[in-house]
């Protein structure tokens, strides 16, 4: 089981659902770079349970980081975060043991690791586990911000409902990152709230679209091919739990255009090459071309739903129905939009370091 991404900053994620510990080491961290444990706090809680549209469980996710910082600053030795789970209910699941959940890991785990996987509560492939993901991308993302890189996640859609999109960069990834349900248009709150709360009524869930930009980022980052920025930073959106599709810029729009109107003309603005459109959503070539980096995933509705669903007994090999019970959220995906800019800041870090050495992250002193 491969729990590591990246080349020069690297993350392991470690625990389960309902394991004693929840966690994340990242190494590669250049020496002397800030932590600021109230902006880890802050994140968290982006990511926590918000009242009905969300699952009863709550966790307080009290973490520690118990290596590779000293006197609030990193050493540059492999960083530690551990998160304890305390509110657990592993009866929930005792029945569902053998039992294959629809669209959850339960039966390719079986067919991985052959019956000795943790299976309470999802075990390792729990979304439990993005609470680490999101404490080790504070950091990641902290750091980026001193070096005037901004990261931004609003819900682009849930369930039919449409948020605007991106307009000045800068004065909308503030807004969002104040806010614990990120939309751009307030209006749009309330609406998506409802629909989720409807399909709650109604035991079943419903999905949505996350949109992300990145600003301040150079001209010059990425690869043109196995490492191309597209390909890195799919490769970490598709490890977030629920996370089915991915788009760059106009992304599956392009279909419907000509290249007269996807291209992105270049001009010169302020002493800066930049372009007319952001189709590309800023890169070319698998490089960043120092627009703003644009991109979207779409996270399905949670699979765990309260009605009868068809399924089978993967040990006694059984046809069977079941009524999951337990903890669950409607809707993921306004939790998600945390953990996708915590993914986002992990993947920049990484890229920039392989650019320009681990050092650069640290800034001036």
């Amino acid at each position: 089981m491969k729990n590591t991404f990246g080349n020069s900053i690297t993350i392991t994620l470690f625990g389960e659902s309902h394991g004693e510990y929840i966690g994340a080491v990242l190494d590669g961290l250049a020496p002397g770079i800030e932590i600021d444990e109230s902006y880890i706090e802050l994140m968290l809680t982006l990511r926590r349970p918000d009242g009905k549209i969300s699952t009863p469980r709550k966790e307080k996710d009290n973490f520690r980081i118990v290596s590779g910082v000293i006197n609030g600053k990193t050493t540059g030795t492999p960083l530690t975060v551990l998160i304890p789970n305390e509110n657990t209910v592993s009866s929930d699941y005792t029945a569902l043991k053998t039992v294959a959940r629809p669209s959850h890991a339960d039966y390719t785990a079986q067919c991985k690791y052959h019956g000795f996987q943790d299976s309470r509560g999802g075990g390792h492939f729990s979304g439990r586990i993005t609470a680490a993901l999101v404490a080790a991308g504070a950091i990641c993302k902290s750091a980026l911000e001193k070096k005037g890189i901004l990261i931004g996640t609003h819900i682009k859609c849930c369930n039919g409902v449409n948020d605007r999109g991106f307009g000045d960069y800068s004065s909308d990834i503030s807004k969002l990152n104040e806010k614990t349900f990120a939309v751009l248009d307030d209006c749009c709150e309330n609406a998506m709230k409802e629909k989720i709360l409807l399909a709650a009524q109604d035991g079943d869930s419903v999905g949505g679209i996350l949109e992300t930009a990145v600003t301040g980022i150079p001209a010059g980052i990425g690869e043109p091919w196995f490492d191309s920025v597209e390909s890195l930073i799919s490769h970490m959106m598709f490890s977030i739990p629920a996370v089915k599709g991915i788009e760059f810029g106009v992304g599956f729009g392009y279909a419907y255009m000509r290249g007269s109107d996807g291209n992105d003309p270049f001009k010169i603005e302020n002493g800066r090459i930049v372009t007319y459109t952001n189709n590309n959503g800023g890169i070319n070539g698998g490089i960043t071309n120092s627009m703003p980096i644009i991109f979207s995933t779409v996270i399905k509705p949670t699979p765990t739903i309260f009605k009868p669903q068809v399924t089978v007994d993967f040990v006694k090999m059984t046809e069977t129905v079941i009524e999951p019970k337990g903890r669950h959220d409607p809707a993921i995906v306004h939790r998600a939009r945390i953990v996708q800019d915590a993914a986002t800041a992990i993947v920049l870090c990484d890229m920039l370091a392989m650019r320009f050495g681990t050092d650069w992250l640290k800034g001036s002193e």
